[in-house]
């Protein structure tokens, strides 16, 4: 099970209460109250494992450790140990409280999220010329607390998209090993696959319907994924019974959802070209070359449409080493 938006409270540590001590050794007199220590901060870290978020989902509190007491001999409290909260890479982090947002996008990207209160000062620090044996001391601040928003949004190379049932998982299968669930009925995937073909990474995002972006059915869960994919792979069943309104139906909810979303580079395929005589399927690509000249028929039983997909894949492949 993949999560992709979970809500949690961040609490960083408090800083440790001053201290009031005098030295007690003779001919040494005068305050020794020492400072409390930091407390520990909180931070976020971005993780290869697409399956992170999952082991934040018993615990809805994560808090780092306070600081210690200040010592009564001039020994400073000790501060608080932090705590990192690892998240997958593509995570944003909505704070909810200050309506701020960070992305994480590489591996090993840490930023902190919640910062832990300073320790207070001991007696030591109040003395004077005319206070020597002060008795103040001030008290730890009180470490951040904020209500945080972790939204998964995949970072892909190709982002394989389509109604229910065109195939996709299928390609995935096949071009990475991905084993994806694979049937025969709408709403095969219901969480979105990974699969990497070389060093492109494939996503298979679950099947849009009409409607997806007004969040209808699945809704927008799942068309976060496709905001920061480079590229569409836009897969058609030939089986449908009216193809071009199946592609005019994705095209609509991409561009209602974001429209930015239609200026990224798509490629056609008519997936389960084998099911349909050459005639009828000859029909379909024409009609289709008027939304997209790359319409290209695909049968993952077919080896040369399936070279002719790689043959895309290596050139952007390429593309991206360059």
């Amino acid at each position: 099970m993949l999560i992709d938006d979970i809500t949690i409270r961040v609490v960083a540590g408090n800083g440790g209460d001053g201290t009031v001590g005098f030295n007690k050794n003779m001919m040494s007199l005068g305050p020794t109250g020492a400072t409390g220590g930091t407390g520990g901060n909180v931070y976020v870290e971005g993780v290869a494992d697409l399956g992170a978020l999952l082991r934040l989902r018993h615990s809805k509190v994560f808090k780092s450790e306070n600081g210690g007491v200040g010592g009564r001999q001039f020994n400073d409290g000790k501060d608080g140990e932090h705590l990192t909260i690892q998240v997958p890479v593509g995570t944003v982090v909505h704070n909810l409280d200050t309506k701020t947002d960070i992305e994480i996008t590489k591996i090993g990207e840490k930023v902190m999220v919640a910062e832990g209160g300073r320790g207070g000062k001991g007696n030591y620090h109040f003395r004077s010329s005319t206070n020597t044996s002060p008795k103040e001391f001030q008290k730890g601040e009180a470490g951040e607390k904020y209500t945080v928003r972790l939204e998964l949004k995949l970072i892909a190379d190709i982002g394989l998209i389509g109604l229910p049932n065109a195939g996709k998982s299928s390609l995935l299968n096949e071009l990475t090993r991905a084993k994806s669930k694979v049937a025969n009925y709408a709403f095969t995937t219901l969480e979105p696959h990974l699969g990497v073909y070389y060093d492109l990474i494939l996503a298979d995002v679950p099947g849009i319907i009409e409607g997806a972006a007004m969040g209808k059915g699945l809704g927008v869960k799942f068309l976060r994924h496709v905001e920061r994919t480079n590229t569409f792979f836009h897969l058609l069943s030939a089986e449908s019974t009216d193809p071009v309104a199946d592609y005019n139906i994705i095209r609509g909810e991409l561009g209602a959802y974001n429209p930015e979303l239609l200026k990224k580079k798509e490629y056609l395929f008519i997936s389960k070209s084998d099911m349909i005589a050459p005639a009828e399927l000859k029909k379909i690509v024409t009609k289709l070359k008027n939304n997209n000249p790359t319409v290209t028929p695909l049968s993952i039983h077919d080896t040369d449409s399936l070279e002719k997909v790689k043959k895309i894949l290596n050139k952007i492949g390429g593309q991206k080493i360059i």
